[in-house]
């Protein structure tokens, strides 16, 4: 299996978001260590939506909730009309999977319809960051 291109990506909750929108096409793994606020995950959803995210497989805290602001904001993108295949982002949720079971799904299940995503961006949101740890469990998986 070719190793995607990994980037790692720390937020904390209602932190400024970074900018992502050079990136091309990629699968955003969504590690949740944190409850967030309700308006920030749609913030972060919407973010998402805007950038080239075509695939998002969300785990921890209210991963479901998280998943479904996702498809929601990618609809919204789009006025609630059909969204293009190559605009489409797919979201699965992982809630009571372990991280490492999660993050196997992500490298080795995880496709979108039309396109072939060669980035992973581990999106970690906590107070504290765990670049190695992650990215390590990631590349084991």
């Amino acid at each position: 299996m070719q190793t995607p291109q990994l980037t790692y990506l720390h937020v904390r909750p209602d932190e400024e978001l970074p900018p992502i929108g050079g990136l091309p096409p990629f699968l955003a793994v969504l590690v949740v260590d944190e409850v967030c606020e309700e308006m920030w995950r749609w913030d972060v959803s919407r973010w998402l939506a805007a950038s080239n995210c075509r695939y998002v497989a969300a785990w921890g805290q209210y991963c479901e909730d998280w998943a479904e602001s996702v498809d929601d904001a990618n609809l919204e993108a789009f006025d609630y009309g059909e969204v293009p295949e190559e605009r489409l982002i797919v979201t699965s949720s992982h809630e009571d999977e372990e991280l490492e079971d999660a993050f196997w799904y992500a490298r080795h299940r995880a496709r979108h319809p039309v396109l072939q995503l060669s980035t992973t961006v581990i999106l970690h949101i906590a107070q504290h960051g765990r670049k190695g740890e992650l990215e390590r469990l990631y590349l084991e998986a």
